[in-house]
């Protein structure tokens, strides 16, 4: 960055860095990055363009236009993702939740999350979808379960961070099977790309975000298989299972429930207009 730059000047110049690195988000990463490099809120940009930009924010935001440059999310290099009416952290080797991952949020309460008591969120990865629903159910709580010790201390911290470290609880294992009790609502972001995609997924999304939360097996719905049946144990009367699942997968995931012995009721569709979230009972 020029020495003696303007926020105005160093948004100008961070755009057309991202832009000819080929990235796609390149105006609202660069205002993202400046801002956070600055230390203001996305407003002061532009109630102040012309306020200078100090030498060492100007080289820390340089260090993260090389990162996103070179393909590491804007989310990972600030450290932060807006998820729902959530502020989260993201952490190495743990997901970085995504807005599509929302939809299930969306049908949860259309399933009537606020009246829940009971929530359990298998393979919870950053808690992102166990905070919103907390969020939504000021009466419930709620178990996060992962196998990751990683992603079970971003669960931990982003649930503290949320307000819900005493409306909730963060285990170890693999999906449901060392639980009892029955539960209101069970949500999942299980991993569904099918293992001869991984290589040619996006580099923000191959590089950065871990296999074990997207390895789906051979035909990406491994995980489907394993925790469908121990769900069906762990619902309560009347309760529901939520699923997000991946593009064209709907069919595939219902015959899964199908042989555990649910049943579908309800769908929601992610921005890009695909089936992104199933509901069984």
């Amino acid at each position: 960055m020029a020495e003696g730059a303007t926020r105005a000047d160093a948004l100008a110049q961070a755009r057309a860095a991202l832009l000819e690195a080929g990235i796609d988000s390149a105006a609202e990463d660069a205002r993202a990055l400046l801002a956070a490099a600055c230390g203001i809120g996305a407003l002061a940009l532009l109630t102040d363009p012309a306020a200078p930009i100090a030498t060492a924010d100007a080289v820390r935001l340089d260090g993260w236009l090389a990162r996103r440059a070179a393909g590491e999310p804007t989310t990972r290099i600030l450290g932060r993702r807006p998820f729902w009416t959530l502020d989260l952290a993201v952490r190495p080797q743990v997901l970085d939740p995504r807005p599509d991952s929302e939809a299930v949020v969306r049908l949860a309460l259309r399933r009537n999350v606020a009246g829940a008591r009971r929530l359990l969120d298998l393979g919870a990865g950053s808690g992102a979808l166990l905070c919103a629903l907390l969020a939504e159910a000021p009466s419930a709580f709620g178990i996060a379960v992962d196998l990751s010790p990683q992603a079970c201390a971003a669960s931990a911290a982003n649930l503290a961070a949320s307000g819900f470290a005493g409306r909730s609880a963060v285990a170890r294992g693999v999906w449901g099977a060392a639980l009892e009790g029955s539960f209101d609502l069970v949500v999942s972001n299980p991993p569904y790309i099918p293992s001869g995609d991984l290589a040619g997924l996006d580099r923000a999304v191959r590089l950065h975000d871990p296999a074990l939360a997207l390895d789906g097996g051979a035909d990406g719905l491994d995980a489907y298989r394993a925790l469908l049946p121990q769900a069906a144990r762990l619902m309560a009367p009347g309760g529901s299972i939520i699923l997000e699942i991946g593009a064209g997968a709907e069919d595939a995931v219902a015959d899964i429930a199908a042989a555990a012995g649910l049943r579908g009721c309800d769908r929601e569709r992610d921005l890009g207009g695909h089936v992104r979230a199933l509901a069984f009972h």
